[in-house]
């Protein structure tokens, strides 16, 4: 059940008098409005979102950049170990060999 501020007016004003009941019932409603109007400054509005979706995709788009990047060094490298190796072990068996 919902209660108007003419129907909490009413309420109030049999128990506490018409000018109290009037005060209480605006103190009430200015409450309101300012707690309302706090938490509106805490709420993400569709542009904000959209400039933070924008955002996330540059991110993204520069994170797959990076890995892409990383990943072409860490194949160059492992095939420079792996010659390594190969040309360390072949050297090795020729040496036994002799």
């Amino acid at each position: 059940m919902t209660v108007t501020a003419i129907d909490l007016f009413n309420i109030l004003k049999g128990k506490l008098g018409e000018k109290e009941a009037k005060t209480l019932v605006e103190f009430v409603e200015i409450h309101v409005e300012k707690k309302f109007e706090e938490r509106l400054n805490e709420i993400a509005s569709k542009e904000d979102i959209f400039l933070v979706k924008k955002d996330l995709f540059e991110v993204k788009s520069d994170l797959e950049l990076t890995i892409e990047k990383v990943r072409s060094d860490m194949i160059k490298w492992m095939f420079i170990f792996w010659v390594g190796q190969v040309s360390v072990t072949v050297g090795l068996i020729l040496l036994v060999v002799k």
